[in-house]
């Protein structure tokens, strides 16, 4: 072998050697204790078949898959003592700001409601959402884009907890702030005086919300650079990925009521402040949130629904997560969830899932709201709004009614 050739193959190796250390520190040193794999078994939900054996990767993927197995090897030997725990929930939790001080959580239990055959259910959503993505008939926006055509900055509620193997899509205003509680608690991803949270109710909202407290995809470019994408398939195809959905309409309503009926300094001064100017003809506003509630200046319903449909509005900006559809958050589509949950059913779906991700005996999921906004409000929430809006914004939002099954509001899209 001549100097050259010997030259060449050196750095080759020195190339692979510090593409391994790079991925490798950086496992080692993620905010999320980022590890590539771990012993989780993924439990799949009854009609999905187990994606076990794998279709022919790419060279890249067929490398980082190999190094996810040899780091599953090392992380299976070492005992987590967390998951020795059983984490009992606080008698009554600590509300953080205002608006967990107005909701309130119920307490009571629930063992005497229906029980669900949650088996078939999983079935039932799956498949309605299968064949409505794989209907050409039904279009909307970004539908027939791949999975790497979505960009970065769009993957960002995709949350990975590699400890357990799961991937959570959050949806604000279903149940995303104990989802995400519930997900800090499996990763470690936050600690009290050097300690990991056990309880999720204990880890304070602002904490919660805070974007350095989640790994989510849109960071894995900033750590593997081009491998990223990579990455993301193959803990795609390797994990149980759920979401939580909701009524469009009651979701808007509760986003309506959360972010414009309570003081919200940031949201008075980014949206209701150019809403009461835009649609309600107001000058010379208040420069904070509390001084123009107290001269009762507040954004109507009927100014955020103008707002929706206006269509000035996303040029300037896409939609505020609080109110952007399902389908533009979670990429339903182009990612294969293996549970669907919903907030009309979420102490039954929460149960269940947590039993399917076994971790049941780790924690278990926050109880839900008193005055959780309810379907049943609709017709009086809508009263007022003129039915060329209601059918406008039933046209915004159908995606979101059709691929998660939720039956179109005939009641509201008629006179």
């Amino acid at each position: 072998m001549t100097k050259a050739q010997l030259l060449r193959l050196s750095v080759v190796l020195v190339s692979i050697f510090m593409i391994l250390l790079i991925i490798v520190y950086w496992d080692n040193v993620g905010t999320a204790h980022f590890y590539l794999h771990t012993s989780f078994s993924r439990p799949h939900s009854p009609g999905i078949t187990a994606g076990e054996d794998w279709e022919a990767l790419p060279d890249v993927d067929e490398f980082l898959a190999k190094l996810l197995s040899s780091s599953l090897k090392q992380n299976s030997s070492t005992p987590r003592k967390t998951e020795q725990l059983l984490v009992q929930g606080s008698s009554k939790p600590v509300a953080s700001n205002l608006e967990e001080n107005v909701r309130g959580y119920d307490w009571s239990t629930h063992n005497d409601r229906n029980s669900l055959d949650q088996e078939q259910v999983q079935i039932e959503r799956q498949r309605t959402l299968k064949e409505f993505c794989a209907n050409s008939s039904f279009t909307f926006p970004t539908k027939e884009r791949s999975f790497d055509d979505i960009p970065n900055y769009e993957l960002n509620h995709l949350i990975v907890d590699d400890r357990h193997g799961i991937i959570y899509c959050y949806v604000p205003k279903v149940a995303c702030t104990n989802w995400k509680r519930v997900m800090i608690v499996l990763s470690e991803s936050l600690l009290d005086q050097g300690i990991p949270y056990r309880n999720p109710l204990d880890i304070p909202r602002e904490h919660v919300h805070n974007t350095s407290t989640h790994l989510t995809f849109n960071k894995f470019w900033r750590r593997y650079g081009k491998f990223s994408r990579h990455l993301m398939k193959i803990k795609l195809k390797k994990y149980t990925k759920f979401l939580f959905v909701r009524d469009p309409f009651v979701r808007l309503i509760s986003a309506f009521r959360s972010k414009f009926e309570l003081e919200n300094e940031e949201f008075y001064r980014r949206f209701a402040i150019p809403m009461l100017k835009l649609y309600s003809n107001h000058t010379n506003l208040p420069a904070s949130v509390s001084e123009a509630f107290g001269a009762g200046l507040k954004v109507s319903f009927s100014d955020f629904i103008q707002y929706l449909l206006d269509p000035r509005t996303e040029k300037m900006a896409p939609f505020n997560e609080h109110w952007r559809q399902i389908y533009r958050l979670c990429h339903p589509c182009q990612i294969d969830y293996d549970f669907i949950g919903k907030l009309e059913t979420l102490d039954e779906d929460a149960a269940y899932l947590l039993q399917l991700l076994k971790v049941d005996r780790l924690l278990r999921f926050p109880p839900s709201y008193r005055n959780r906004t309810a379907s049943s409000w609709e017709d009086n929430w809508f009263a007022k709004i003129p039915l060329a809006w209601r059918q406008q914004l039933y046209k915004l939002y159908e995606a979101d009614f059709v691929l998660f099954g939720y039956p179109k509001p005939e009641n509201l899209l008629k006179d």
